[in-house]
């Protein structure tokens, strides 16, 4: 191609743009779940996807991606065309754990996305095997120093949602504790209620069914407040431990480049789609909390990413944890 068709080409491009962003949405969307289905994050994008389509007057097609801790599928969205046709939904994992569990991560996750906003919160519960003797987190603190050479912990795999937020626990405790690492949270609950480990660190949706069910018992939940599924188990912070929370949230990210209009767009579409009294009403029964209007802005999200990294940075280096 010549010089002077690639000008033109690139001068077409200029003024095609704007254009292409003013008339966004015009096909179906994509929404890469960089996850398995059947999962939570998965149950979690296809609920908002239904909803985000019906706001936006298109249909969203969700893709599962699952692979490397949620990282394939992001590195996909992350190299997609920036024409707000493919979307991300991450969370810490993707965009937090990720940077520090691998010695070269397959994106920068500050800066190869356009952020559009984050969108709920789910705490993890500590939870313990039903006969382990303790009843509260002190109680636990103390039952931890005491026999740590001898314990055990489970999760749903090395860099996991549910690997972490112990270690951050048993960090701010000052417990070596041996981890076990399963292929998934569901082995790792049963070995939990079989009584082979002692603890974990899960989910609020599964954790708190299991403690309702008697399988298990709640110790803490690690979070700034109380989750209504399971209100009258406090947290981490009322019972002595402030600091130590561990919340995996859930955002939307474009591709890097991707027109300032189309991310504003989208945007709108969230504010819009949380608005929605039914959709709250099916997020929180599943144990998630809707992010406040303030926190769900693309501009509050570049500045969380950046903390997010750094906090979670410390607990992977300080465990000398890694996927490599």
């Amino acid at each position: 191609m010549s010089k002077a068709m690639i000008a033109a080409a690139f001068a077409l491009a200029a003024v095609t743009t704007p254009a292409a962003a003013q008339e966004w949405p015009a096909r179906n969307i994509t929404l890469v779940v960089p996850f398995a289905a059947g999962g939570g994050i998965d149950a979690n994008a296809r609920l908002q996807a239904v909803a985000l389509g019906e706001v936006l007057g298109q249909t969203i097609i969700v893709e599962n991606v699952g692979a490397a801790a949620g990282t394939v599928g992001s590195a996909r969205v992350a190299k997609a065309a920036p024409d707000g046709y493919t979307l991300l939904i991450g969370n810490t994992g993707t965009h937090a754990y990720s940077q520090s569990l691998y010695k070269k991560p397959p994106y920068d996750a500050a800066k190869d996305f356009e952020p559009v906003g984050l969108v709920s919160e789910s705490p993890r519960i500590l939870i313990v095997r039903k006969d382990l003797p303790v009843n509260n987190l002190q109680e636990f603190i103390a039952y931890a120093k005491a026999n740590q050479g001898k314990m055990q912990y489970g999760s749903a795999g090395v860099g996991s949602g549910t690997h972490l937020p112990c270690a951050l626990l048993n960090m701010a405790i000052g417990v070596e504790v041996t981890h076990i690492p399963f292929r998934g949270a569901g082995p790792a609950m049963q070995d939990l209620i079989g009584g082979r480990i002692d603890y974990m660190c899960d989910t609020i949706q599964t954790g708190a069914a299991q403690v309702k069910g008697g399988t298990v018992k709640g110790i803490a939940v690690m979070s700034p407040k109380r989750v209504p599924i399971v209100a009258d188990l406090a947290t981490t912070g009322e019972q002595g431990l402030p600091g130590v929370e561990a919340t995996v949230w859930n955002g939307f990210f474009f591709p890097k480049g991707t027109p300032e209009l189309i991310v504003r767009k989208m945007n709108k579409a969230l504010g819009d789609m949380m608005a929605r009294p039914d959709l709250r009403q099916k997020m929180e029964a599943i144990g998630l909390a809707v992010v406040p209007p303030e926190q769900r802005t693309p501009e509050y999200l570049a500045k969380f990413m950046p903390e997010e990294i750094e906090r979670w940075g410390k607990v992977i280096r300080a465990g000398s944890i890694n996927m490599d």
